[in-house]
Parts: structure tokens; sequence; C-alpha cells
């Protein structure tokens, strides 16, 4: 393998992506939802992929609520650990091996991510920048997250990986221009296909040699 057959960057969202805290988030605003209801229809998966002040604006504008669904969210947060699924380690590992830098672009908020990074400093460490919802205006599905995070490391987004769980990210990728691999971790497989380039089922076992032999049968190439 080459260098101009490899990514410039790789830019991976976090929630049900690198780490696995998606059923957690579920099960919090489902339960948010049981004590404030919005009347939306399978509401805690619906907000997938965007920002807490996104959600507060749109579903709850009264101040009074607000705060209590703020402090609720906060104290389940406090409280959350951090798994980190099987093989993003590895497959991190590689990525740096082959000199391709790694950015996490992720709809969560600083106070998040200082969180993460006391509890894993060794899986923090592999990231050469953090955008979060304070470094953007737009979130999700606008390509404006995935724009900041090629950028932070001087790449092009046409030439960087976008890994995504949700169909707001993997339009937020594809907007950017990014080459986009859909994980179906938080949605069934079959409602990703035609949203990504590529789809795989977790981290287990794969490394940068083995994807992009996957994007060169799928007609996808660097």
């Amino acid at each position: 393998m080459t260098d101009k057959h490899l990514p410039s960057a790789a830019l991976f969202d976090l929630d049900g992506v690198l780490i696995d805290t998606e059923p957690v988030y579920t099960a919090i605003w489902r339960d948010i939802e049981c004590s404030y209801p919005t009347g939306i229809e399978n509401f805690a998966m619906k907000i997938k992929g965007t920002t807490l002040e996104q959600i507060l604006d749109r579903y709850y504008p009264d101040e009074i609520v607000q705060r209590e669904v703020c402090r609720m969210l906060v104290e389940r947060e406090n409280d959350m650990t951090y798994p980190v699924f099987e093989g993003v380690m590895e497959f991190l590992e590689d990525l740096a091996g082959c000199g391709i830098p790694s950015v996490i672009v992720t709809s969560s908020n600083d106070a998040k991510m200082q969180r993460l990074a006391g509890r894993e400093p060794r899986f923090h460490s592999y990231f050469a920048a953090v955008i979060t919802d304070s470094c953007v205006t737009h979130s999700k599905p606008h390509p404006e997250p995935y724009l900041v995070g090629a950028s932070s490391v001087g790449a092009a987004p046409k030439d960087c990986l976008v890994f995504e769980d949700s169909f707001a990210g993997m339009e937020a990728g594809r907007a950017a221009g990014a080459t986009v691999i859909g994980l179906a971790t938080t949605n069934p497989r079959e409602s990703i296909v035609g949203k990504a380039d590529a789809i795989i089922d977790g981290f287990g076992g794969l490394t940068v040699s083995s994807l992009l032999d996957m994007l060169s049968e799928g007609g996808r190439r660097f």
C-alpha cells in the first residue's frame, strides 16, 4: 500500500461509532420524554445526531422545562461509563501506523469530552483533534462539522473517511464530500443502504487495508 492510496484523515462520530453509549442515551431520552412528552413518535431515535441546543430549542422551548431536562441529562451522564467498542483501539493504532490522523466529530459538548478524556486517556490520545458542538455554527446533517474536522488536520474533505452511525451524520459526511462508512450499530444494516459508501458492523478485525479493499470493490478509490 502506498501513500497515494491512503485517505488524508479519518473523521469519527463518537456515540454509537467509537463508544457503546447509544443504548444508554436512548433510555435517557425515553425517560425524559416520558416526564416531558413531546408527542413525537420514536422521539429518542429521531433526535440522534443532533445537539442538545437543537433538541431544547425545537422540542422544549419552555425555559423551566429546559432546565429540568438538562438536570436529568447531566445527572445520568455523570454516572455513565464510556465502553469503547471492540476493535476500535486496534483500528486507531493501524491508522496511526499508516500516518493517517484521526479526528472526533461529535454533537456532544466540551464537558462530556473532558469527562471522557479523564476516564479513557489512552483512547483520547489517538485523536489529533476533537470537534464538539462548540466548534461549529451548524450541526449535522449540515456538512460544517465534517468540513471543520477535515480542516483541523489540514485535509481536503474529499480525501477523508467519515465513520457514522446516524442518518444525520451520514448525510453530513456526504454533503461534505467525504467517503462515508456507515456503522450498523444504531440502525439496521438494510436501512443504511444507499446512505453510505460502505457499511460495516463494527471495527472488530477491520484494518486500513481491508477497508480500502472494500471501498475499491465498491468503486470508491482515493
